[in-house]
């Protein structure tokens, strides 16, 4: 039986539905990639006679892919009252929903996240955007999908890398605040369809009370992204995936939450166990800390010049912190990090 979850935003609410076998009840013009698209098409057949697809991977999440969309859209006379349908991972979903928050002033969205980071974190709470060579998601909108359907069948055929990428975004929100989620994945139990509510409770809960990130409350979902959106910019999107990115990210935050006497090691030591057991990295190679200082400081979470940092206090409990002085990063960084 299909779960339901409700993102609570007044007249702009809507479910996030959990379930197998559920591709088949979605209409409207899809876009996706080559890949996705071959795999799932039969499943799909006959719910848009027309479909769009983009080139794989992150460096193609610009603002020209965006305009081929706007291009084909127009040319069909898509109107205001059409679907877009995202039917793929994060970078689909995220092109796709700035497409349709831009297009016409915004026509209707459905996210269909396929791969697990997708499912956890990027299809769920209407951030959308592309990247710039100056930094990543620089450039995009606030819009709130009508729907998101999770047909958990389609991690049937996900790559372990892409699974690893997932497991990420899933660590981030048993450290935040899910010591039952943390507990669940030492264990090794990967009872998936437990795991990806438990993620999709939580993200629904932090974006009803903090939908634009204006409150603080939604700060709390970037544990590991100041720093590791700052890894993926120098990498240019390439060498590095987004939950790799994220992984070493997690850990860096930990540490300087430890150095800062915030954070007790036997956490950090726990952190990052299970960011080793899923394969994922703790430190990355070649980006001097120096210029992992200099990305951050174009994020968009950055006030005022200083960095605002999400830092674990406990498993199930983090702190936002801006007066950690860059040095102290650095150090952090230099010791730990940056090999």
């Amino acid at each position: 039986m299909d779960k339901k979850i409700r993102v609570e935003l007044g007249e702009r609410g809507y479910d996030i539905v959990i379930g197998s076998k559920i591709l088949e009840k979605i209409p409207g013009v899809i876009i996706s990639d080559p890949l996705v698209y071959k795999l799932y098409r039969s499943r799909v057949k006959g719910l848009g006679a027309r479909v769009i697809l983009i080139p794989r991977g992150e460096r193609y999440k610009t603002v020209a892919m965006v305009e081929k969309i706007w291009d084909k859209l127009a040319e069909w006379k898509i109107s205001r009252d059409d679907t877009i349908v995202a039917l793929g991972g994060g970078v689909v979903g995220d092109i796709a929903g700035f497409a349709a928050a831009t297009y016409m002033r915004g026509i209707n969205l459905i996210q269909v996240p396929t791969t697990l980071l997708a499912q956890v974190d990027s299809s769920i709470g209407g951030k959308t955007g592309v990247d710039h060579s100056k930094g990543k998601n620089l450039i995009g909108a606030f819009y709130q999908p009508s729907k998101v359907i999770i047909d958990t069948d389609t991690l049937k055929t996900l790559p372990e890398k892409e699974l690893r990428n997932g497991m990420a975004e899933v660590i981030k929100y048993g450290v935040i605040q899910s010591p039952y989620l943390f507990e669940l994945l030492e264990s090794g139990r990967m009872e998936m369809e437990k795991i990806i509510f438990e993620c999709a409770r939580i993200k629904a809960e932090v974006v009803a009370g903090d939908e634009r990130e204006t409150g603080g409350g939604r700060m709390i979902l970037n544990f590991g992204h100041t720093i590791g959106h700052a890894i993926e910019t120098l990498s240019k999107y390439r060498k590095i995936s987004h939950g790799e990115a994220v992984a070493i990210g997690m850990v860096a935050a930990s540490v300087i939450a430890v150095k800062a006497g915030m954070l007790d090691p036997d956490f950090l030591e726990r952190i990052w166990k299970l960011v080793d057991k899923f394969k994922l990295p703790t430190y990355v190679k070649g980006i001097p800390a120096r210029k992992i200082l200099e990305a951050i400081k174009l994020d968009k979470k950055v006030r005022g010049g200083k960095i605002k940092l999400v830092l674990p206090t406990a498993i199930g409990s983090v702190e936002i912190r801006d007066d950690i002085p860059p040095q102290k990063i650095a150090e952090a960084l230099n010791e730990f990090i940056c090999k």
